[in-house]
Protein backbone atom coordinates (compact mmCIF):
# COMPACT_ATOMS: atom_id res chain seq x y z
CA UNK A 1 0.00 0.00 0.00
CA UNK A 2 0.89 3.44 -0.71
CA UNK A 3 1.15 4.65 3.69
CA UNK A 4 1.68 2.46 5.75
CA UNK A 5 -1.25 2.27 8.55
CA UNK A 6 -0.59 2.64 12.21
CA UNK A 7 0.33 -0.44 14.63
CA UNK A 8 -2.85 0.35 16.72
CA UNK A 9 -5.85 1.96 16.15
CA UNK A 10 -7.66 2.97 19.40
CA UNK A 11 -11.58 3.55 19.16
CA UNK A 12 -12.91 5.08 22.18
CA UNK A 13 -16.16 6.38 22.98
CA UNK A 14 -18.09 3.01 23.25
CA UNK A 15 -20.95 2.36 24.79
CA UNK A 16 -21.26 0.72 28.35
CA UNK A 17 -24.18 -1.77 29.59
CA UNK A 18 -24.98 -1.25 32.99
CA UNK A 19 -24.16 -3.51 35.54
CA UNK A 20 -28.05 -4.11 36.40
CA UNK A 21 -28.60 -5.34 32.78
CA UNK A 22 -25.72 -7.65 32.50
CA UNK A 23 -27.44 -9.10 35.81
CA UNK A 24 -30.62 -8.87 33.93
CA UNK A 25 -29.17 -11.98 31.62
CA UNK A 26 -27.27 -14.06 34.09
CA UNK A 27 -28.07 -17.59 34.18
CA UNK A 28 -30.61 -16.72 30.41
CA UNK A 29 -29.80 -19.61 27.95
CA UNK A 30 -28.36 -18.69 24.78
CA UNK A 31 -31.02 -19.98 22.96
CA UNK A 32 -33.60 -18.50 24.73
CA UNK A 33 -31.69 -15.06 23.71
CA UNK A 34 -31.49 -16.77 20.17
CA UNK A 35 -35.45 -16.93 20.24
CA UNK A 36 -36.16 -13.02 21.72
CA UNK A 37 -34.12 -12.04 19.12
CA UNK A 38 -36.34 -13.39 15.95
CA UNK A 39 -34.57 -16.55 15.96
CA UNK A 40 -31.20 -15.33 14.77
CA UNK A 41 -28.40 -14.19 17.19
CA UNK A 42 -25.41 -16.59 17.79
CA UNK A 43 -21.81 -17.06 15.91
CA UNK A 44 -21.10 -19.52 13.81
CA UNK A 45 -21.07 -23.10 15.03
CA UNK A 46 -17.40 -23.53 14.52
CA UNK A 47 -17.15 -21.38 17.93
CA UNK A 48 -17.51 -23.48 21.16
CA UNK A 49 -16.29 -23.32 24.18
CA UNK A 50 -13.10 -24.91 24.68
CA UNK A 51 -13.01 -28.08 26.39
CA UNK A 52 -16.29 -28.09 25.17
CA UNK A 53 -17.66 -26.50 28.37
CA UNK A 54 -16.44 -29.68 30.76
CA UNK A 55 -13.33 -27.73 32.00
CA UNK A 56 -14.23 -24.31 32.46
CA UNK A 57 -17.42 -21.85 33.07
CA UNK A 58 -20.01 -22.91 31.01
CA UNK A 59 -22.00 -19.50 31.13
CA UNK A 60 -20.43 -15.97 30.68
CA UNK A 61 -22.21 -12.63 30.54
CA UNK A 62 -19.82 -9.45 29.70
CA UNK A 63 -19.40 -6.34 27.73
CA UNK A 64 -17.87 -6.86 24.13
CA UNK A 65 -14.66 -5.79 23.71
CA UNK A 66 -13.71 -6.06 19.97
CA UNK A 67 -9.94 -6.44 19.39
CA UNK A 68 -9.82 -6.86 15.42
CA UNK A 69 -6.36 -7.98 15.05
CA UNK A 70 -6.89 -9.79 11.63
CA UNK A 71 -5.02 -13.24 10.63
CA UNK A 72 -1.96 -14.37 12.58
CA UNK A 73 -1.71 -11.01 14.64
CA UNK A 74 -2.26 -10.29 18.33
CA UNK A 75 -1.66 -6.78 18.61
CA UNK A 76 -5.42 -5.22 18.91
CA UNK A 77 -5.65 -8.15 21.62
CA UNK A 78 -2.50 -7.50 23.77
CA UNK A 79 -3.74 -3.48 23.84
CA UNK A 80 -7.26 -4.94 25.20
CA UNK A 81 -4.94 -6.57 28.12
CA UNK A 82 -3.71 -3.29 28.70
CA UNK A 83 -6.99 -1.21 28.64
CA UNK A 84 -10.21 -3.98 29.01
CA UNK A 85 -12.76 -2.73 31.77
CA UNK A 86 -13.08 -5.83 34.39
CA UNK A 87 -16.25 -7.84 33.44
CA UNK A 88 -15.63 -7.07 29.34
CA UNK A 89 -15.67 -10.09 27.02
CA UNK A 90 -12.47 -9.60 24.46
CA UNK A 91 -13.45 -10.60 21.21
CA UNK A 92 -10.63 -11.81 18.88
CA UNK A 93 -11.54 -10.99 15.50
CA UNK A 94 -8.96 -13.25 13.60
CA UNK A 95 -10.82 -13.26 10.33
CA UNK A 96 -11.79 -16.45 10.33
CA UNK A 97 -8.49 -17.57 9.82
CA UNK A 98 -7.34 -20.92 11.38
CA UNK A 99 -3.66 -21.60 10.20
CA UNK A 100 -2.03 -20.44 13.71
CA UNK A 101 -3.66 -19.80 17.52
CA UNK A 102 -5.39 -16.50 18.33
CA UNK A 103 -3.38 -16.90 21.84
CA UNK A 104 -2.42 -19.01 24.49
CA UNK A 105 -2.10 -19.94 28.14
CA UNK A 106 0.43 -16.63 28.79
CA UNK A 107 -1.73 -14.39 27.61
CA UNK A 108 -5.36 -15.93 28.34
CA UNK A 109 -3.14 -15.16 31.87
CA UNK A 110 -2.67 -11.53 31.44
CA UNK A 111 -6.37 -11.17 30.50
CA UNK A 112 -7.59 -13.01 33.72
CA UNK A 113 -5.32 -11.14 35.67
CA UNK A 114 -6.66 -7.84 33.92
CA UNK A 115 -9.95 -9.07 34.75
CA UNK A 116 -11.81 -10.06 31.72
CA UNK A 117 -14.44 -12.57 31.79
CA UNK A 118 -14.17 -14.18 29.10
CA UNK A 119 -12.28 -14.74 25.80
CA UNK A 120 -13.89 -15.47 22.65
CA UNK A 121 -12.61 -15.76 18.55
CA UNK A 122 -13.10 -16.99 15.24
CA UNK A 123 -9.64 -18.72 15.54
CA UNK A 124 -8.23 -21.55 17.05
CA UNK A 125 -6.07 -21.58 20.19
CA UNK A 126 -3.21 -23.02 21.99
CA UNK A 127 -1.89 -24.45 25.28
CA UNK A 128 -4.93 -26.13 26.60
CA UNK A 129 -3.91 -27.20 30.20
CA UNK A 130 -2.20 -24.03 30.60
CA UNK A 131 -5.51 -22.33 29.59
CA UNK A 132 -7.41 -24.39 31.82
CA UNK A 133 -5.13 -23.92 35.12
CA UNK A 134 -6.21 -20.15 34.00
CA UNK A 135 -9.60 -20.59 35.01
CA UNK A 136 -10.14 -18.04 31.71
CA UNK A 137 -13.59 -18.68 30.19
CA UNK A 138 -12.39 -19.32 26.65
CA UNK A 139 -15.00 -20.15 23.07
CA UNK A 140 -12.98 -20.63 20.00
CA UNK A 141 -12.59 -22.88 16.54
CA UNK A 142 -10.26 -25.55 17.90
CA UNK A 143 -6.57 -26.10 18.80
CA UNK A 144 -3.44 -24.70 16.72
CA UNK A 145 0.26 -24.58 18.10
CA UNK A 146 1.03 -22.41 15.26
CA UNK A 147 2.27 -19.31 16.49
CA UNK A 148 0.42 -15.64 15.83
CA UNK A 149 2.42 -12.42 15.57
CA UNK A 150 2.47 -9.16 17.10
CA UNK A 151 3.26 -6.74 14.35
CA UNK A 152 -0.38 -4.90 13.70
CA UNK A 153 -2.15 -3.16 12.20
CA UNK A 154 -4.49 -4.04 14.57
CA UNK A 155 -8.02 -1.97 16.00
CA UNK A 156 -9.14 -1.66 19.53
CA UNK A 157 -12.66 -1.01 20.63
CA UNK A 158 -14.40 -0.74 17.38
CA UNK A 159 -16.58 -3.23 15.31
CA UNK A 160 -15.67 -6.12 13.46
CA UNK A 161 -17.40 -9.20 11.75
CA UNK A 162 -17.24 -12.59 14.08
CA UNK A 163 -18.23 -15.71 13.31
CA UNK A 164 -21.22 -14.42 10.82
CA UNK A 165 -22.00 -12.08 13.24
CA UNK A 166 -21.49 -8.16 13.66
CA UNK A 167 -19.77 -7.38 17.14
CA UNK A 168 -19.56 -3.83 18.38
CA UNK A 169 -18.00 -3.07 21.65
CA UNK A 170 -20.29 -1.77 24.20
CA UNK A 171 -22.75 -4.99 22.70
CA UNK A 172 -23.38 -7.62 25.65
CA UNK A 173 -21.90 -11.05 24.88
CA UNK A 174 -23.85 -13.97 26.34
CA UNK A 175 -21.96 -17.55 25.92
CA UNK A 176 -22.30 -20.80 27.36
CA UNK A 177 -22.24 -24.34 26.18
CA UNK A 178 -24.81 -23.92 23.37
CA UNK A 179 -22.71 -21.08 21.60
CA UNK A 180 -21.54 -17.50 21.30
CA UNK A 181 -24.31 -14.31 21.09
CA UNK A 182 -24.27 -11.26 20.54
CA UNK A 183 -26.34 -8.44 21.96
CA UNK A 184 -26.41 -5.58 20.35
CA UNK A 185 -26.53 -2.44 22.25
CA UNK A 186 -29.66 -0.54 21.29
CA UNK A 187 -31.70 -3.54 21.74
CA UNK A 188 -30.59 -5.02 25.13
CA UNK A 189 -33.29 -3.87 27.45
CA UNK A 190 -35.73 -5.65 24.63
CA UNK A 191 -34.13 -8.93 24.50
CA UNK A 192 -33.59 -8.95 28.19
CA UNK A 193 -37.47 -8.04 28.50
CA UNK A 194 -38.38 -10.53 25.38
CA UNK A 195 -36.05 -13.14 27.16
CA UNK A 196 -37.77 -13.44 29.99
CA UNK A 197 -40.99 -14.18 28.44
CA UNK A 198 -39.48 -16.88 26.27
CA UNK A 199 -37.91 -18.68 29.09
CA UNK A 200 -41.29 -18.35 30.77
CA UNK A 201 -43.04 -20.20 27.47
CA UNK A 202 -40.08 -22.93 27.66
CA UNK A 203 -41.05 -23.58 31.65
CA UNK A 204 -44.78 -23.98 30.22
CA UNK A 205 -44.19 -26.49 27.20
CA UNK A 206 -41.48 -28.07 29.28
CA UNK A 207 -44.36 -29.37 31.72
CA UNK A 208 -46.55 -30.47 28.77
CA UNK A 209 -43.92 -32.49 27.49
CA UNK A 210 -43.10 -33.93 30.42
CA UNK A 211 -46.51 -34.46 31.17
CA UNK A 212 -46.95 -36.37 27.51
CA UNK A 213 -47.91 -33.80 25.03
CA UNK A 214 -47.15 -34.44 21.53
CA UNK A 215 -48.88 -33.08 18.92
CA UNK A 216 -47.31 -29.71 18.40
CA UNK A 217 -49.36 -28.91 15.04
CA UNK A 218 -53.07 -28.65 14.96
CA UNK A 219 -53.50 -30.86 11.72
CA UNK A 220 -56.92 -30.49 11.56
CA UNK A 221 -57.09 -26.79 11.50
CA UNK A 222 -54.37 -26.74 9.10
CA UNK A 223 -56.43 -28.49 7.01
CA UNK A 224 -59.43 -26.56 7.61
CA UNK A 225 -58.09 -22.83 7.26
CA UNK A 226 -56.39 -24.20 3.94
CA UNK A 227 -52.06 -23.86 5.91
CA UNK A 228 -52.16 -27.46 4.80
CA UNK A 229 -54.09 -30.23 2.33
CA UNK A 230 -54.46 -33.52 1.92
CA UNK A 231 -53.54 -35.09 -1.79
Amino acid sequence: MIEEPPVLTIVEGAPTPTPEQIAALKGVETAFICDAMGGIAAMSTAIAPLGLGEELDRHVVGRALVADSGPMDIMATLAAVNLLTPGDVVVHAAHGHGGCATIGDQLSGMLKNAGAAAFVTDGPMRDFDGIRATGLPCWCTGLNPNSPYANGPGTLGGTAVVGGRQVATGDIIVADRNGVVVIPYARIDAVIAKAKAVAQMEKELEVKVKDGFCTPLDIDAMLADGRAKKV
